[in-house]
Formats: structure tokens, C-alpha cells, sequence
């Protein structure tokens, strides 16, 4: 088996890994979770999104999330799966860590 195949979770594992992240939440279809980080103003939270695209790009993994103003609302989910993968995790895990700085 290719080491760099992405297994898609099981229920099961989603249920394991969202342990490890903090606040994500898991959508009912079992398919994306999300998250909505709040910052003081427009500058933090641009900065924040512009240093998770430079990671996204390094991991070939890229977040859907929209900006308004001082909030980013983050859906992630694996499309090469259609669900939820280790991606997944490693990328909030990061985001989260990042948003510490702030």
C-alpha cells in the first residue's frame, strides 16, 4: 500500500481524533467539522488566515473559510475522500496553535 494513500475516518475515528482538537465541531453527515475563531479586529485575523495558507500549501491541504471583518469560520473536510481524513486533524491542530498567538 502507498504510504501517501489518505484513508477516509471511520466513525469511529472521527470520534477518537476530535478528542484531540479543541472546539471543532463535527457536521451530522460525519463529513467536515468546523470552527469559528474570533479576532480583535480585520489586520489579526488576515494575518492568522495568510499563515495558515502558507502551512495549507506546504500540507497540499486547503481550508474552506470565509472572513468577515474580525471572525473566520473554518469547514475542513478531505475532498480526495469525501469525508474526514488525518488532513483534517493535522490542519486544525495547526490552526489552533497558530490562533494562540493571538
Amino acid at each position: 500500500m502507498n504510504t501517501n494513500t489518505v484513508m477516509k475516518f471511520s466513525e469511529e475515528d472521527i470520534i477518537k481524533n476530535l478528542k484531540k482538537i479543541d472546539g471543532w465541531t463535527v457536521k451530522d453527515d460525519l463529513l467536515s467539522i468546523y470552527k469559528t475563531y474570533i479576532f480583535k479586529d480585520f489586520k489579526d485575523a488576515f494575518t492568522w488566515m495568510t499563515s495558515i495558507s502558507i502551512e495549507s500549501e506546504r500540507l497540499n491541504h486547503h481550508p474552506e473559510w470565509k472572513n468577515i471583518y474580525n471572525k473566520v469560520v473554518v469547514n475542513l473536510s478531505t475532498h480526495d475522500v469525501s469525508g474526514l481524513s488525518k488532513k483534517d486533524i493535522v490542519l486544525a491542530s495547526f490552526m489552533d496553535q497558530e490562533f494562540k498567538k493571538w
